[in-house]
């Protein structure tokens, strides 16, 4: 169903004021091609409205000839930031990013975020980010869960399906989204609403199944029928299953890049705003499903890079796979179990 500007612009206002963005502070709003006319018109104004200055940067798109999908994270190659220092400098100088084209996973990023500069990336259609407006109650949740995450040494996920993988944890930060900017250098993406870390490198290992009505992304498609990864040394080095692990294969191998394989970030959904179901119900090349990567209750683990967390795997191919009524253990107790989030002691949600 559309959305009216008034309920747009309310969301910005209310996206922004937990952002804490304060008068005479700078906005730029990047944009590109596809960046939704509305969104950037009420982001514009409810930035406006609470006394910012904006600006906006609109740079062209780039890695068509090589990508396979219009997904903006379909390649993650260079960005349109690459080689462009006075684009960079502009958003280093400015206090919030409003990133409405995707910048992401590029080292131009973590470079604007080391500035002490906020970036909010919001790609959704309107209707999902009028669903899905984040709340103080959502970052304490994440933020909960987070520190439960972070004292954990081993992370354990198994299921009726067949999935039973063991990931050693300490070497990487836990990172919590929920969807707004509020401290400076800050990155979040709305929607969302889910912790993740980094498995130690190289020491993942054991079965991941991947069930029937399970989602790949950037596909944006649910599998008809069971591909099982084996995951040996932090790599997936077996893709088995019938079409649709064929077909997962055969995209991979297009990138001609063995890091590609390697486990990247893993971690739970906990929006309840979000659903499992919806991804069908909006156009494949206006959303990038964040539905499917933050509904409450999945375990969600990515094949890829990992510096976006400080590590030093970069590559083109990402892969983020959602699975439900999985079992996700810490340290042997149950954060999730059987697609069910168990809420950490002494929260009380």
């Amino acid at each position: 169903m559309a959305v009216s500007d008034y309920q747009l612009l309310e969301a910005w206002q209310q996206v922004l004021k937990l952002s804490n963005l304060e008068k005479g502070q700078t906005v730029t709003i990047l944009t590109s091609t596809s960046t939704h006319p509305q969104t950037l018109a009420m982001a514009q104004i409810a930035a406006q409205s609470m006394g910012a200055i904006v600006n906006r940067l609109d740079l062209p798109p780039v890695n068509a000839e090589k990508a396979l999908s219009r997904d903006p994270l379909a390649y993650l190659g260079t960005t349109p930031l690459t080689g462009n220092p006075a684009a960079i400098a502009m958003l280093k100088a400015s206090d919030l990013v409003l990133d409405l084209m995707t910048l992401l996973f590029s080292p131009e990023q973590i470079d604007i975020l080391k500035s002490g500069t906020k970036i909010l990336l919001a790609v959704e259609p309107p209707e999902v980010l009028v669903r899905t407006v984040p709340t103080e109650a959502d970052r304490a949740r994440v933020k909960a869960h987070s520190a439960n995450l972070a004292k954990a040494k081993e992370m354990a996920v198994v299921s009726d399906a067949g999935t039973d993988i063991r990931f050693p944890l300490g070497e990487f930060p836990v990172i919590s989204e929920y969807a707004f900017v509020d401290e400076p250098g800050r990155w979040d993406h709305w929607p969302s609403g889910f912790c993740f870390t980094f498995p130690n490198e190289g020491g993942s290992n054991g079965t991941i199944v991947i069930d029937k009505g399970d989602i790949l992304l950037p596909q944006k498609c649910y599998t008809s029928d069971k591909i099982v990864l084996t995951v040996e040394n932090g790599y997936a080095t077996k893709i088995e299953g019938g079409v649709d692990a064929e077909l997962l294969r055969e995209y991979m191998a297009s990138f001609d890049d063995p890091e590609g394989y390697a486990i990247s970030h893993i971690g739970w959904g906990l929006q309840p705003r979000c659903h499992w179901s919806t991804m069908l119900l909006y156009d494949r090349e206006q959303s990038i499903a964040m539905d499917a990567r933050a509904y409450e209750g999945n375990f969600l683990f990515s094949l890829g890079p990992n510096n976006e967390a400080g590590g030093n795997r970069t590559t083109a191919c990402h892969i983020d796979i959602p699975l439900r009524n999985c079992t996700v253990k810490l340290d042997g107790q149950d954060v999730v179990r059987n697609g069910k989030v168990i809420e950490p002691e002494g929260y009380a949600k």
